[in-house]
Formats: structure tokens, sequence, C-alpha cells
């Protein structure tokens, strides 16, 4: 049993207290910047240009950085992105400091920005089955589930004080603060790397070669391959309504600022309870049923928020409380089979590539997603899109294949 092994906590502990700085501060900034364009703009328009270009870098670059990170050292690869993320929200503090912060330049900015984390996210899930045993990494995901979810509910809050009471340029400030202790946490940490296999050729021909290793990773197994089906038409559907629920809550529910607040922090909120459950409790339920159980709960919670009358909003709130903690559950449950089925040396670009394959056709959702509500209208957008998640459920509970792969046995405890 490896010093790292017997250390993991410690080492997750570390790494975790980074990360939650980072996440916190990334959050606080994207919603800061959301407000100041909301501001100075008032266009949903320049709100959607800034969305695309925050995510369509990433989902692009995504489908060859994980050979990257497969190759390269996998902390380091943390840390430079981290650092160059860091450097590019510096630029954007700089010309908004000195007023020169037009909307192609903090365009072009978020989408560098992109392309760091293309390579930030593949590297960090990666790293963890090299350092947590088998037996964990349900528990380690639902810990991960808890600091993303108390980042998205704090993170919005402390955007609003801090553009409330500090200039947009000093408030990207607390970005880069968080990124220096995301590094400075990984330096104090060591993460195995898989031994490598000695490559034949160089070149755009081995990129090529490694995208195709880790295509058919999820392609020879027949589970794995539905498990990523099921779960990109899921996210193409869930995608618009999450676009949609402030509109959900102003127009259908006439809420106003402070109503949508509550439904944004009701959904972390649920998120943080899922992963609170998964932290603690060691579950024995069979993570693809779980998954299956996620689609049908969060598909029921989408279409009967858009049956509820106007008047049932809190009702809304605990419906989009209950989808944050399927969604929570379904995240951890598909890293954390991901993380058990797939070789170590392919885990990178198996991330990156779900994250590109499920996020592409959702942003061309999303660029209809205005058009179908004002056209049916948002609420018979919800019923439609979560009735399809439920019939996404159904077929996912009909299709054995996967069950064998969510009762991976988990009593080798060496890392993954």
């Amino acid at each position: 049993m490896s010093d790292i092994k017997l250390n993991w906590k410690r080492n997750f502990g570390i790494i975790w207290a980074g990360q939650f700085m980072s996440l916190i501060s990334s959050s606080l900034v994207n919603f800061a910047i959301i407000i100041w364009l909301s501001l100075e703009t008032g266009s949903a328009e320049v709100l959607a240009y800034a969305a695309i270009a925050a995510l369509l870098p990433q989902s692009i670059i995504g489908l060859f950085s994980g050979v990257f990170v497969d190759r390269w050292d996998r902390r380091k690869t943390m840390i430079f992105s981290d650092g160059f993320i860091a450097c590019c929200t510096l630029i954007i503090a700089l010309l908004f400091h000195y007023g020169n912060a037009s909307l192609w330049l903090i365009y072009t900015l978020l989408a560098f920005r992109s392309a760091g984390s293309a390579f930030h996210m593949p590297a960090m899930q990666a790293a963890v089955p090299m350092l947590a045993p088998k037996s964990e990494l349900l528990r380690v995901a639902g810990i991960n589930q808890i600091i993303q979810s108390v980042s998205n509910i704090a993170g919005p809050a402390l955007g609003a004080l801090a553009i409330g009471f500090m200039d947009i340029a000093y408030v990207m400030y607390i970005d880069i603060i968080g990124a220096v202790f995301a590094i400075a946490s990984l330096l104090l940490v060591k993460i195995p790397h898989p031994k490598q296999e000695k490559q034949t050729s160089t070149g755009s021909r081995q990129l090529f070669a490694d995208m195709q290793l880790g295509l058919k990773a999820i392609t020879s197994n027949k589970g794995i391959s539905l498990l990523f089906l099921f779960s990109v038409l899921a996210t193409i559907c869930i995608m618009p309504i999450a676009v949609l629920f402030p509109l959900m809550t102003l127009e259908h529910y006439n809420g106003e600022a402070f109503h949508m607040s509550i439904v944004e922090a009701s959904w972390g909120v649920g998120m943080l309870i899922g992963g609170g459950v998964l932290g603690v409790l060691k579950l024995k339920t069979n993570k693809v049923t779980l998954i299956n159980y996620t689609y049908l709960l969060m598909g029921l919670a989408f279409a009967i928020s858009g049956l509820l009358p106007a008047w049932a909003f809190w009702i809304f709130v605990l419906l989009t409380t209950l989808s944050g903690i399927a969604g929570s559950l379904y995240n951890a449950c598909f890293t954390t089979i991901i993380q058990q089925n797939i070789d170590p040396l392919l885990l990178g670009r198996v991330f990156a590539m779900f994250f590109s394959i499920s996020l592409l056709p959702s942003l061309i959702g999303l660029l209809g997603t205005g058009f179908l509500a004002d056209t049916i209208g948002i609420n018979v957008t919800f019923i439609i899109l979560g009735t399809t998640i439920i019939l996404i459920g159904v077929c996912s509970f009909l299709s054995k294949e996967m069950l064998p792969l969510g009762n991976q046995s988990e009593l080798d405890d060496s890392p993954a």
C-alpha cells in the first residue's frame, strides 16, 4: 500500500481547500460579469454571446485536449491551466480598470479562459482515481458535489454583493486570488502519473491515434456507449431548461429578482444535499440504477413545474431542489462509473470527449431555446423537455447492458 494511498484523505483535503477557493471566486466573478453586462447593455443577445464564448472553445478543444492531459503530468497540467486562466482574468481586470473593456475583447478573453478549462477539468477528474482507493471514489465524487454546490450557492450572492461595493475591475482580482490558492494547494501534494506506453509516431498522426484510443474505450463496451448516449441526450434537454429558469420564474410565476435568487439557491441546496448523502454514506445501490432514477426524478420535476399554476411558486422551488438532488447524484455516479471502468491512461481524453460530445449539441440547442420558448411558451417547453428526460430514463432502465457497470467491485482499495 503506497504512502500516497495511505495519505489520500490529507492530499484531498489540501486539494479541496484550494479548489474550493478557486471555484467560489470563479462563481463570484462569473456572476459579477453577468450583472455588469446586463446593466451595461440590457441585451439578452449579449449574454447569450458571452455564454457561448465561455463554453464553445472548451467543448471544441475538449475533443483532443484529453490526449495531452493523458500524456502530461496531471498536477502540472492543472497548475498551468489555473495560471493561464488567472492571466486571462488579469487582462480583463486591467481592461476594466483602464476603461478599455469593449465587448469583443471580453468575449475573446472569456474564450481563452474556456480554453484553459478544457485542460483543467479532465486533468482533475483523471487525477482522482490515481489518489483515492476505488472503494472511496463515490464518496469523493459526493464531496466534490458539495464543494461545487456551496460555490453555486454562495458565488452569485457574493458576486452581487461585491459589484455593489466595488468597481468591476477589483471584483476580477478576486478570481486571481482564488487561482493562487488553487495552485498553492497543488504544489503541496504529489499526484502519481500512470506509466505511458511508448509512442510509435509523432505529430498529428499520433494525436489522432490517441484520440481513437479514447473513442474506442467508449465504443468497445456497449454498456459505456449506452451510458454516454443517454447522458448526452439528457444534457441536450437539461441545458435549455437551465437557461430558462430565470424567465420561468419571472414570466410564468410572476416573480421578481428576489424570487430568481431563491430558485437559483434551491438548485444549489439540492446539489448540496445530494453530495452530502454520498459524502457521508457508502451507498450500496447499483450506480446505474441510481442514474436511471435521477433521469425520472429530474424529468418529473421539470414537467410538473411547467404544469403548475402561477400561484404555486414555492412548489416550483421544492421541485427545483429535488432536481438539484437528482443532478448531484447523477454527476457523482456517472463520474465514478467512468473512473472505475476506464483505464487510467485514457481517463483524461474520455472525460474531455464526453464533455465536448454532450456540450456541442447542447449549445446548438441553446441557440433555438429563445425561439422555442417564445413560440410555444416557457412552461410548455418545460413540459416537453421534462417528458423527454423521463422517456430517456425509461429507455435507460430497459437497457440491461449498463447494469454490470454499476456493480463494479470496490473491494480493491488500490488507486483505480
